[in-house]
């Protein structure tokens, strides 16, 4: 009945954990996950529905809910590269006072920093000014460099090669099986 919409999941894995890993809820987490995947199989076909989920810990997102047919494609969305970073300061500097010596361009000294990580910074940036001078005018690149030493970036060679392979596997996973007769 409120077809065309689209469903729209933050943080899934927090609202369907896999099963069976003894959260002590007294079962409370196994029947939302049972009810979600009875709501999202429906009696009738979801026309005009469009069911989207985001998660940074698809490794414990119960694997019923991630199986084709509720969410038909898992998308892997990478640390931002250099020109998104670009795009990310422009928009969270664009109504910030910025000194002369800043350079925007600084967005390359931000390897292995998120989306998030990077606002964190501009905001972080905005605070140090004010620390500096309550009256501060303006927000020098000086304040951004003391910011980044105090939001370090979140995204690892690491967790970066994690994500990966995971990705990697689950694809693996998904792909029908050969008929052996």
């Amino acid at each position: 009945m409120a077809s065309p919409a689209v469903i729209f999941f933050d943080e899934v894995d927090s609202l369907v954990p896999r099963r069976g890993l003894g959260y002590g809820d007294s079962g409370v987490t196994e029947r939302v996950i049972s009810q979600l995947l009875t709501e999202m199989d429906g009696i009738m076909p979801l026309e005009g529905i469009i069911v989207i989920a985001a998660t940074n810990r698809p490794d414990i997102v119960d694997s019923a809910v991630l199986r084709p047919g509720r969410f038909d494609r898992l998308i892997y969305v990478p640390e931002p590269d250099e020109a998104a970073r670009l795009e990310i300061f422009k928009i969270y500097t664009k109504n910030m006072p910025l000194s002369n010596d800043v350079d925007i361009n600084a967005h390359r000294m931000t390897k292995g920093y998120s989306g998030a990580d990077i606002s964190s910074v501009c905001r972080e940036a905005a605070m140090n000014a004010l620390r500096r001078d309550i009256n501060a005018k303006d927000v020098a690149f000086s304040d951004f460099e003391k910011a980044m030493e105090e939001v370090p970036p979140s995204i690892s060679p690491e967790i970066e090669n994690w994500y990966r392979s995971f990705m990697n596997q689950v694809r693996k996973l998904q792909k029908p099986a050969a008929f052996v007769v």
